[in-house]
C-alpha cells in the first residue's frame, strides 16, 4: 500500500532532521551503494583471477599435478564470483542501500524478472496455442495436405 502525501512528507522531514543531527548516523544508516559493493567484489574476483593464473601455471612448470588443480579451482570460482557481481553490478541501482522504513527509495518490480523474448519460430504465437495433441494433428494436416513432407 502506497503511502499518503502526508505520510512521504513527514517521512522526509524525520529524515532532513536526522541528517541535520547526525550526520554520521545517517550516513551509517544509508550504507554503501550496491553498484560500488558488486564492482568492489568483481574487482576483488578479477585479481583472485590472475592469482589463480599464477599458481596454475606455477603447478605446469614445477610439474605438481595438485598446484595446477588448485590454480584452475581458483580460476573457476573467482571467474564465478566476478561475473555474477558484474551481473549483479548492471542490474543495482545507483541509488544507497536504504534504512529500513524509508520508503521513497523503495520500487516495485513487477514480476521480478524481466520476461525473456520467444525465439525467431515463437514471434507469432500466443501461449496458449493450444494442446501438443492439437499442434501434432494440426502438423499432420499440413503435411497430408503438402503431399507428404
Amino acid at each position: 500500500m502506497p503511502l499518503s502525501e502526508e505520510e512521504l512528507r513527514l517521512l522526509e522531514q524525520m529524515e532532513r532532521a536526522l541528517v541535520a543531527e547526525d550526520p554520521k548516523l545517517a550516513s551509517t544508516l544509508r550504507g554503501t551503494t550496491l553498484r560500488a559493493t558488486a564492482r568492489r567484489r568483481a574487482l576483488l574476483a578479477g585479481l583472485a583471477f590472475v592469482v589463480g593464473v599464477g599458481v596454475l601455471m606455477t603447478g605446469a612448470v614445477t610439474r605438481v599435478v595438485a598446484v595446477g588443480i588448485v590454480g584452475f579451482v581458483v580460476m573457476l570460482a573467482s571467474a564465478y564470483v566476478a561475473l555474477t557481481s558484474w551481473r549483479n553490478q548492471n542490474s543495482a541501482p545507483d541509488k544507497p542501500a536504504s534504512p529500513a522504513g524509508s520508503a521513497p527509495n523503495l520500487t516495485v518490480v513487477e514480476g521480478g524478472r524481466a520476461r525473456k523474448r520467444l525465439g525467431r519460430g515463437h514471434r507469432g504465437r500466443s501461449r496458449t496455442h493450444g494442446s501438443m495433441m492439437e499442434r501434432f494433428e494440426e502438423r499432420w494436416r499440413r503435411r497430408r495436405d503438402q503431399n507428404g513432407f
